[in-house]
């Protein structure tokens, strides 16, 4: 079952800021296929960041390298998923303006299919982090590029998540000689048929384990 569809959330940034830490963006989902477990580091690495008001140190979760065992541990432990040094934010009404001189950007993910009806926020900026489809077929990743082309944003910016399958070639290698019970649709894909599947997203800067600079924040993808 596929996790339900969450809010986008609405964050701003002042361009005329030092550039923050690379991010990395990460999806998990513990009912999708899983890689092999890392092992976290035995303490929370440290990283200098020089910000508007001079240095400061941020301390990186111990889990950030697995984030698996991160959905895990802080499902099972917190009521509400927060792992510790992130602000969470409150989510802002999709209409609400833009303060002046700063660039807005909207952040979505987990659509899965299911974009329908979405009553998307204004912003400069879309960031969809993944898992806009259920299995990554061809027809679900053209009707993801349609749904990009109707929206008005100046740059959209897309990663593949756990569940765009034809997006990992290595991982359908795999799935081909395996049962494919868990996944019928995709075996009666041929593998021309999703040979470069990235292809069918036109409307959008697609990233992996590449970056791209827009509006003067330089963003970091990687599946």
């Amino acid at each position: 079952m596929s996790p339900p569809l969450r809010s986008p959330r609405v964050e701003e940034g002042d361009p005329e800021a030092p550039d923050p830490p690379t991010p990395r963006l990460q999806i998990a989902d513990p009912e999708a296929p899983q890689r092999p477990e890392q092992r976290p580091s035995p303490r929370p690495r440290q990283l200098d960041s020089i910000m508007a008001h001079g240095k400061s140190t941020i301390t990186v979760d111990e889990y950030s390298s697995n984030p698996t065992q991160a959905f895990t541990h802080y499902n099972i432990n917190q009521s509400r998923f927060q792992p510790p040094h992130v602000h969470m934010v409150d989510p802002i009404p999709y209409d609400t303006p833009k303060p002046t001189g700063h660039t807005r950007f909207v952040c979505v993910s987990d659509t899965h299919s299911r974009t329908d009806g979405i009553q998307m926020p204004y912003g400069d900026v879309l960031l969809h982090t993944g898992d806009f489809t259920e299995l990554g077929l061809p027809s679900e990743v053209k009707k993801f590029n349609d749904w990009l082309g109707g929206l008005p944003y100046d740059f959209k910016v897309v990663i593949a998540g756990n569940h765009e399958l034809t997006f990992d070639k290595d991982f359908m290698a795999e799935l081909v000689k395996q049962d494919y019970y868990r996944f019928p649709s995709v075996s009666k894909l041929k593998p021309e048929d999703f040979d470069n599947v990235q292809s069918l997203l036109t409307n959008c800067v697609y990233l992996q384990d590449s970056d791209v600079t827009v509006k003067g924040f330089r963003i970091y993808g990687t599946p």
